[in-house]
């Protein structure tokens, strides 16, 4: 893990440079969700502290199985508006904000904890029916909304290109969604990050302006969903 740690480093700092970028500016999501914890405790070793998960179940057991470590769970998969409890609870950021009905639920519920959440905006920009989010045209109207919401705090915005080896698909999802980031920041929103990019496609995200990868198996190694 070391060595493909230094590599996918290597790797963001090369693209960067190409992109006329400050690699400073690119920061490491590892994505844990179906790896176990002696993985997540060898990421720790190496420095990392900070792990995305996309399911809520898996996030409190982590929790429950390694009390002592000082980790910050980020939710990066569809989150259900009966589940915010736990969101509370449990996760230090969620990526995955999608709709005004989780807002709501999420904002009552952190209340109650007498706590904040950084909160990323999901866009919808692949065609494929699997994939959730807001259509990018939506997001300042949406933004808006969330003024509504003050224990919710948006740093920025998230998207998942479309699985697919099209270069140009991939940039397409990209470019939308760095576009309407644009036209957010141009309301006066300031949302500054940028989480897109994964393992297969982190380099096309970095020159299309990502600020965060999320990135499992190029870390952790193969992932067995079984």
């Amino acid at each position: 893990m070391q060595q493909r740690l230094a590599a996918i480093r290597h790797t963001i700092e090369q693209a960067c440079h190409n992109a006329g970028r400050d690699a400073s500016d690119v920061t490491l999501l590892p994505v844990s969700k179906t790896f176990d914890d002696t993985k997540v405790l060898e990421a720790a070793a190496l420095g990392l502290r900070r792990f995305g998960e996309n399911r809520l179940p898996d996030i409190r057991q982590r929790c429950e199985n390694m009390p002592d470590q000082q980790f910050e769970w980020v939710m990066i998969g569809h989150a259900q508006s009966n589940k915010a409890r736990d969101v509370a609870r449990y996760v230090s950021e969620l990526q995955s904000l999608d709709r005004e009905s989780l807002a709501e639920a999420l904002d009552r519920r952190l209340e109650q904890e007498g706590r904040t959440l950084d909160v990323l905006v999901q866009l919808k920009t692949a065609a494929e029916t699997s994939k959730t989010g807001l259509e990018p045209a939506e997001v300042v109207t949406f933004l808006q909304k969330l003024k509504d919401y003050p224990c919710l705090q948006v740093k920025g915005l998230m998207t998942m290109a479309t699985q697919t080896d099209d270069e140009a698909e991939i940039r397409r999802c990209f470019r939308a969604a760095k576009l309407a980031q644009q036209q957010a920041l141009d309301a006066g929103y300031p949302v500054h990050r940028l989480s897109m990019g994964m393992s297969q496609d982190y380099v096309l995200a970095i020159e299309e302006g990502s600020t965060e990868l999320r990135i499992g198996s190029a870390l952790f190694g193969h992932r067995d969903y079984a």
